[in-house]
């Protein structure tokens, strides 16, 4: 089976005849994603000139074919005028140097301001495993289905995952100095992960950490905003803290499971959002039982109880119990993501409850 990088590879030699830049350093060959013996691919198409768009479909299938592949699935789909005007400017810098912008400070953010209107809200977990990302994002597109305009930073810094939970391909690009995030699911999205190439392990200290934050903050084109909720990292070190200290106006989500060790350790993330006078909105139970597909019956794996005693102990309330499974998604959806359950069905619909419940508590 052939990998992402492989594919890209035999798709480099492929370019725009405008700029005589390769579709793939353009970012215009996306959404690449493989299982088994399946390639999926999207091509954002400057050339509307049908028989050209075939032509380039045609090749795109013939590199792949020569590279092993034989079953390929291509959507094609037209550039947005924004998509045009930015690949007339200028290429932005590579890697970090996209992080520099304008250096900002905090002070005088209007995204910052206890005007601005934005909830803040942080999700957190004692330990890593709970889910703490899948209900992040996850919750992210459930704010969004209910017509709330919605930002999520990756803070998860060191264990970056929401690029991949949500499908994302392509990254960021900079726009007059200004980051602009990516949106996926109708939620605009910035992680670090996005500045790492191939997956390498980010070896930065304390300081440089909260330096990057504080770059999500000032350098990142948001927009306008509803909810900006920061995927934080499990534990409480010094991302949890910079986050408390950067917006003593945010709220937090603890994520945690039944078992009773994982919510004994969830109780100290939300005793740190307690000492630092943040607000917990609730506690999410994750992994909460598995249902049987055929019979309807559910087993609890992790044993059962644990989030209602956390939310207890952390006098809140217990805000949803999401069942152990993973979204039955395509790879050749339009939509496809591996994380992120498609609207309408059974735990999509336990995330939108969970969503009305945050924006009573905020609004």
């Amino acid at each position: 089976m052939l990998s992402r990088e492989q594919i890209q590879e035999l798709l480099l030699p492929i370019t725009d005849p405008e700029t005589g830049k390769s579709l793939v350093e353009l970012q215009l060959i996306r959404d690449i994603l493989t299982k088994e013996d399946h390639i999926s691919l999207s091509i954002i198409c400057l050339d509307t000139d049908e028989a050209k768009r075939m032509e380039l479909e045609q090749e795109v299938r013939d590199r792949l074919r020569e590279g092993g592949a034989e079953n390929v699935h291509i959507r094609l789909r037209d550039a947005t005028e924004h998509e045009r005007t930015l690949l007339k400017r200028k290429s932005a810098p590579e890697g970090e140097e996209k992080l520099k912008g304008h250096g900002a400070g905090l002070e005088g953010l209007p995204l910052l301001s206890e005007d601005s209107g934005v909830h803040f809200i942080a999700i957190a977990s004692g330990k890593g495993g709970v889910g703490k990302s899948t209900v992040t994002v996850n919750l992210a597109a459930a704010l969004a289905r209910k017509g709330k305009k919605v930002g999520l930073i990756d803070a998860d810094i060191y264990g970056f995952s929401v690029p991949d939970m949500m499908g994302i391909e392509e990254g960021p690009v900079v726009e007059d100095g200004t980051i602009i995030p990516v949106e996926r699911f109708g939620v605009k999205v910035i992680s670090m992960g996005f500045f790492i190439r191939e997956n390498n392990p980010v070896i930065w200290r304390g300081p440089m950490l909260g330096k990057m934050l504080r770059q999500f903050f000032s350098d990142v084109g948001w927009g306008e905003l509803d909810y900006l909720l920061l995927d934080l990292p499990p534990g409480t070190g010094d991302v949890a803290l910079d986050v408390h200290q950067m917006l003593p106006q945010s709220k937090e989500v603890i994520v945690t499971t039944p078992h009773a060790t994982a919510a004994f350790v969830a109780a100290r993330a939300g005793s740190m959002a307690l000492q630092t006078d943040h607000e917990i909105l609730g506690v999410v139970e994750n992994m909460a039982y598995y249902q049987c597909s055929a019979c309807g019956q559910k087993e609890y794996i992790f044993g059962r109880g644990g989030g209602a005693r956390l939310a207890e102990t952390l006098h809140t309330n217990l805000l949803g119990q999401i069942p152990l499974g993973a979204p039955e998604n395509h790879i050749s959806e339009p939509d496809f993501s591996p994380s992120v359950y498609k609207a309408g069905t059974e735990t999509a619909q336990l995330f939108d409850d969970i969503a009305e419940r945050i924006i009573i508590k905020c609004e």
